[in-house]
């Protein structure tokens, strides 16, 4: 008995070894997301210091691939249904928009349908595209993210 509970063991450390290896895991996404570094920069634009983004290898790698993550909808416009909102790896009250987290916690997301808001964590699939132009925007965006659960 003990011999198959050991079994049954491994062969589950090695169902989430491939999870991982094949393909991120929404809870492996954020902490890979997580190597970001900010620098100080003058926007040629507007002759203003800013902060630009310099993403680590994996980040790097996932820049449009398709991925699964898991957050909380941060909404833009009011606690209804919407296209494009904010996901953050956080609950709203300890949010980067709240200063409890970086920048490296959140994106931009772009739904193929309205989705409805929720204090409840939701997990969507769409395509990574990293932010390396606009100083002023998020590091991360999701487009056509559809809605896993």
């Amino acid at each position: 008995m003990l011999k198959s509970i050991y079994i049954t063991c491994i062969i589950g450390l090695l169902l989430c070894n491939l999870t991982t290896i094949k393909g991120q895991s929404e809870e492996n996404v954020w902490k890979t997301l997580a190597d970001v570094k900010f620098e100080n920069v003058i926007d040629p634009l507007s002759g203003l210091p800013v902060q630009q983004a310099k993403f680590g290898e994996e980040v790097l790698a996932l820049n449009g691939m398709e991925i699964t993550v898991y957050g909380y909808l941060l909404p833009e416009k009011g606690y209804k249904t919407h296209k494009e909102f904010i996901l953050s790896s956080l609950p709203y009250n300890l949010c980067f928009f709240c200063g409890k987290a970086g920048p490296e916690t959140v994106m931009e997301v772009s739904s193929l349908d309205a989705i409805r808001y929720s204090d409840d964590p939701i997990t969507l699939k769409g395509t990574l595209m990293l932010n390396v132009l606009d100083p002023y925007g998020l590091p991360y965006i999701l487009t056509e993210a559809k809605l896993i659960k």
